[in-house]
């Protein structure tokens, strides 16, 4: 029996299981990516929430100004915590954001990120 050609059915092989590796290797590091995009986006919403929990800033309203800065961030705001409050007590704000993305095999997928931020009125006026 002769094994003539052999080789070439092992580099076929080969280079399929090279192939599927590459596709497996991009689907997760667009799903990090994506993941990284909506933590991202949720830090800077609640960061952006937290300050606007009080009504002297004049920022606007705490969840519309969440929504634009997960929106500026690449994501869509979810859920935003974040009452406004008159006093001059610490709060923290929880913030949930989405990020769509289309991963190879996978298809569509929505990867989520959350974040806290706290606020303190009185460090913030410099007293």
């Amino acid at each position: 029996m002769k094994e003539r050609g052999s080789a070439s059915v092992l580099m076929v092989a080969l280079a399929g299981l090279l192939a599927l590796l590459l596709v497996a290797s991009s689907a997760v590091g667009m799903a990090l990516a994506a993941r990284e995009q909506a933590m991202t986006a949720a830090e800077a919403a609640a960061l952006a929430a937290a300050a606007a929990t009080l009504p002297a800033t004049g920022w606007g309203s705490p969840p519309v100004v969440a929504a634009r800065a997960a929106t500026a961030n690449g994501a869509r705001l979810v859920s935003c915590d974040c009452r406004v409050d008159a006093s001059l007590r610490r709060r923290t704000v929880t913030v949930r954001t989405a990020v769509e993305v289309t991963v190879p095999v996978f298809g569509r997928m929505t990867v989520r990120g959350a974040a806290r931020a706290e606020f303190d009125p009185v460090a913030w006026l410099g007293y």
